[in-house]
């Protein structure tokens, strides 16, 4: 039976084929994929052939919208359209608003590739998502697209990096999960100062499950030689940049930031060093004090402004890393506070929290904490508004930990 339908299927083999007969495979196609009545059929009779086969299926991305298939990178995400005349819906603002953290990346790696010629952008796939585009338009020589492969972009940034390069490997939080071994293996083991610009990190709203950024902060800070920063706002992230691609770090350095989300619509400051393992303090203040990794800490300073009107004084410590820890900070911290809450757009399992409970526990320390961050959940679809309420860790729910901890009333939302 399977024989017959074999020879029957023999039509539909193509020149291409003969690699994956090489391999032992059997390889059937192409087909139209568009075609689901011949697809379904198709599948149906290859069911009944023994032994491992291979059927090539041909999609055209954006089918059946003319827009789509003529512009595919334009409307692989195009927000709110008008489907008659494909205009794209654009909010309107009365202000300059701020920019999304990616375009800030993109626009700051050719300010500084421009001054450091061993400067390289690395992409797997996502040029747009991740605005290293801009790199590749200025420099194309400099700015490479390597494929839906994100195991060979760390691994090709590894190489490079061992040639003295400084590599800015661009890769969203949730695909990085895929080039973990070579992390460890090819970067983490060998000290070469890869720079990983994670981009997507946290939550990212409407694109749900599979993009969250929730585990890198967890997933990285249990390897050896590495250095996990975050940034607070497109300052930070200028600065961070500027700082992992010095000669004086010799180590892999991440950077995490997340989808959109700006803050600074003057964003173009002068970049400065920042000292690796350093945190800021942003305001002193008494009882609690908030930590915070990344942007977040813009959550808490509006927690702070209204948590003042009402007579609290909370102190704010942007931390920056979460690997190495600011330990100096953090004694200051915990001697000067009976109270902390850490809040990061991580898991809240061995993320940043969790380190700061490793280093209370190492000294001794029995300061109340909270940890405000993503819960040991799959968050599902929603607006980013939608979803940091939904993990308590937005504005309101740093306003009720505090209030909680110091003993007043909350008023649930």
């Amino acid at each position: 039976m399977g024989h017959k339908l074999a020879e029957g299927l023999k039509g539909m083999v193509s020149s291409s084929a003969n690699l994956f007969e090489a391999l032992k495979l059997r390889y059937f196609g192409p087909i139209d994929g568009h075609n689901v009545a011949k697809l379904v059929d198709t599948l149906r009779d290859l069911r009944e052939i023994p032994g491992p086969k291979l059927l090539h299926v041909v999609t055209v991305k954006g089918k059946g919208y003319a827009l789509a298939e003529k512009d595919q990178t334009k409307w692989h995400a195009p927000g709110l359209f008008d489907k008659v005349t494909g205009e794209i819906v654009r909010k309107k603002y009365d202000t300059p608003q701020p920019p999304k953290y990616q375009d800030v990346f993109g626009h700051t790696i050719i300010e500084l590739a421009e001054k450091n010629e061993n400067i390289f952008g690395i992409t797997p796939a996502m040029p747009s998502g991740s605005s290293l585009k801009f790199m590749m338009e200025k420099m194309p020589n400099r700015a490479f697209d390597v494929g839906i492969c994100e195991q060979h972009a760390v691994t090709v940034s590894a190489g490079m990096a061992t040639q003295g390069m400084r590599v800015f490997c661009n890769i969203y939080s949730s695909f990085m999960q895929r080039a973990y071994d070579q992390v460890v293996h090819d970067v983490a083991i060998q000290k070469l100062p890869v720079i990983f610009c994670l981009d997507r990190a946290g939550l990212v709203g409407d694109d749900g499950p599979t993009h969250h950024g929730a585990y890198d902060i967890a997933y990285f800070r249990c390897i050896p030689n590495m250095i996990i920063s975050a940034p607070m706002n497109e300052a930070e992230l200028r600065n961070l940049m500027y700082t992992a691609q010095l000669e004086s770090n010799q180590l892999p350095f991440v950077i995490r930031y997340p989808r959109g989300e700006g803050v600074m619509p003057e964003w173009q400051t002068k970049m400065e060093e920042v000292k690796i393992g350093k945190g800021r303090k942003l305001r002193e203040g008494t009882q609690v004090a908030l930590l915070s990794f990344g942007h977040p800490g813009n959550f808490a300073a509006a927690a702070i402004r209204e948590l003042r009107n009402d007579g609290l004084n909370p102190g704010h410590y942007d931390m920056r890393f979460a690997k190495p820890l600011d330990e100096e900070m953090l004694h200051e911290i915990c001697q000067r506070y009976e109270k902390l809450v850490t809040i990061e757009d991580g898991c809240i399992e061995g993320g940043f929290g969790s380190a700061v409970l490793e280093f209370m526990a190492k000294h001794g320390y029995k300061n109340d904490i909270r940890i405000l961050g993503i819960p040991d959940a799959i968050v599902e679809h929603g607006t980013l508004k939608e979803l940091h309420q939904e993990c308590g860790y937005d504005t309101p729910a740093i306003i009720a930990a505090v209030r909680e901890m110091v003993g007043e009333r909350v008023v649930v939302r």
